[in-house]
Formats: C-alpha cells, structure tokens, sequence
C-alpha cells in the first residue's frame, strides 16, 4: 500500500519468544523446499559453462518465467517449481479508488480468482503486510501447503489467520536461502511515505493480536522487505519490491539483471529515488515499473493506471539516470522470458 494520511493500527505487543523459537526450529530441522532427484537434474542441467557464466548468465539455457500479478505481485517458474512474491489477486474494492478510503472494509478471497493465477507455489515471499499484499497469502499457504517467508509483524499475522506455524519463516534481511532451483536474498527495506513523511498504518507486531484480523485496517505494515531472486547459479536475477522505498545501503551491491521497481505517489518525500536507486542498483539491465495500477479492478482486462502514480515521469526519469536500461511495463496477460521479453500473449 502507498503513503496515506489514514491513521496507523495498533503496535505490536510483547514478545511470544516461546513461539517464534519453536518455529524456528521447525524451521531449521527442514530444507525450505524439500530437494527432489527431479530438482537436482535440473539444478545439474542449468549449471552454465564458463563462456555464459557473468552478469545475466545463459538465460537460454534454463526454463524461466515471470508473470505479473498486479499491484507488485509476481509468479515465478523456474526449473518446474513456483515462487510467489506478494500475490494479491482478489483486488476487493475498499473505497481507496472512489474518494475515500474505507479502513473497515473487510477482508475478502476470492478463491477461483487465486488459483487461476498461482500455479502449485512452494514459497510465497510477502514484502510487507498490508492488505493489496497479505490479504490473499493465507488462503495460498493453507490450500498449497507453499512455505511463506516474510517478517515477524506477518508470521504473527498469518498465525492469527490460520496458518500452521511451521509453514512461516521469520526473516530480517541479509539472508541467502538455497531453493534449490533459484536463491533467494532477503534485503531490509522501507515503505514509502506520505506528504507529511509519514508511514501508512505502522506498527509491529510480536505476539499473534487478540482477535482474528478480519478488516483492512487490522494489517499494519510490520516493516518492509525487498527480495532478490536468482535462477541457477548464475542468473538472470530480479530485484523485487512491494514498496516504494529503499535502504541505499542495504542494495548496493545486488547488481541484479531486472529491476521491478514501485512506482512513487506523486507526493512522495524519498529524494532522488529513482537515480539513487538505479544507481545503487548498478544500472539493472531492464526496469519494470509496478504497484502503479488501480489493484481494485479485477486481472481480467488491461492495467489501468492508478490516477496517484505517474508512470510516465518515472519511466522518464529511469531513461535519465541510466540511458542503457531498458524499460518494460508489464501487462496481466503476458508470460515473460529471462529478458523480459513476451514469450506469449
């Protein structure tokens, strides 16, 4: 969700150190995706030889494909296997498009919507835990089994909901998680801010709440991640974010081969976020702009620009700060290469 001056939820309460020690354990006492002879075939198959080994890697020799969900969500294939980031498909109305909105909207799944989009996901990484990012992840982890990797606010959250706790991995960033066919970084990252440099619905949780969410508003921010993933050993790799805000020192180095990259509000207070960013990015070689369409109207038809957002003056300010990049704004309906390139319509 992007800045607002709507007031915050309530903050997090005292730790259940019980709780999150004994899933982490579990954790630990398991691979985050159980290794497969199928899987180390693949893995085996995609290793690249020395002349394609570098930044961007032999795209041609491995099986890989990025849709867009909307909002900032994507659907990940690599080697046969799913990963999801920030899947939010249901897109109920709240009011947020059509002059106010509404924080007792309830939470709603459509579950026909969601499995026609998700595939069979192993791992769900969620940036953060508004609604047009969370609200449709409990769902997918129940009827999936997929593991969902998040921060502390979303495991407590994801409990509350119904998800066994053995499903949920806390992170913090600064992990690397060997998947198997794709690793994944975690980067600690930042939400955007409104006007008046100020979160949307802050606050952390550490404990589960008292009461089962059940509105818009019972979803706070819980911090914010941002997510690399790598296919094979060498690539490509596509840097991810569900917010738009950065810690310049927590990417400096990710040097990742795709950028999907939030588009600002129109107020929002980062400074120089597109250069600073593409800069400590190392000039990606192709920039998705996302989380800049209207997440109320269903995937069915073509995105329709959120009025908050101004896509043309981000893309512009991509081709200032780095003139080699190449920009690429996604639609719902097409399956993307390695390169970011239609593969299907």
């Amino acid at each position: 969700m992007h800045a607002s001056d709507r007031p915050g939820t309530p903050s997090g309460r005292a730790l259940n150190r019980r709780a999150v020690l004994w899933g982490t354990a579990l954790g630990a006492a398991s691979p985050l995706i159980p290794t497969t002879a199928a899987t180390a075939a693949t893995a085996a198959t995609a290793a690249p030889t020395a002349a394609s080994a570098g930044r961007g890697g032999d795209r041609a020799a491995r099986s890989v494909s990025y849709r867009w969900l909307g909002t900032a969500g994507w659907r990940i294939d690599v080697g046969g296997r799913t990963v999801l980031f920030d899947p939010y498909l249901t897109r109920f109305r709240t009011g947020l498009f059509d002059g106010g909105l509404v924080p007792e909207t309830r939470l709603t799944t459509d579950p026909t919507v969601v499995d026609a989009h998700i595939g069979r996901p192993e791992v769900v990484l969620v940036s953060h835990s508004h609604w047009d990012h969370l609200a449709d992840v409990p769902y997918i982890a129940k009827t999936t089994g997929a593991r969902v990797i998040g921060t502390e606010t979303t495991y407590h959250l994801l409990i509350a909901l119904g998800v066994d706790s053995k499903q949920i991995s806390v992170v913090k960033g600064g992990e690397v998680l060997d998947l198997g066919t794709m690793t994944v970084e975690v980067v600690s990252s930042l939400h955007s801010r409104n006007k008046n440099c100020s979160y949307f619905a802050p606050g952390t949780l550490n404990a589960p709440p008292a009461t089962v969410p059940s509105t818009i508003a019972d979803l706070p921010e819980g911090d914010t991640l941002a997510f690399q993933i790598t296919a094979g050993e060498h690539g490509p790799s596509a840097f991810l974010m569900g917010a738009s805000d950065f810690a310049e020192r927590e990417v400096r180095g990710l040097r990742p081969d795709l950028a999907m990259i939030a588009v600002p509000t129109a107020t929002s207070t980062t400074h120089g976020y597109v250069s600073r960013l593409l800069r400590a990015l190392d000039a990606p070689g192709v920039v998705v702009p996302v989380h800049w369409d209207n997440f109320e109207l269903p995937l069915t038809g073509s995105p329709v620009r959120d009025p908050a957002m101004d896509l043309d003056a981000f893309l512009a300010q991509v081709g200032t700060a780095s003139p080699g990049t190449r920009t690429v704004v996604p639609d719902y309906r097409t399956v993307y290469d390695g390169d970011m390139r239609p593969t299907n319509r």
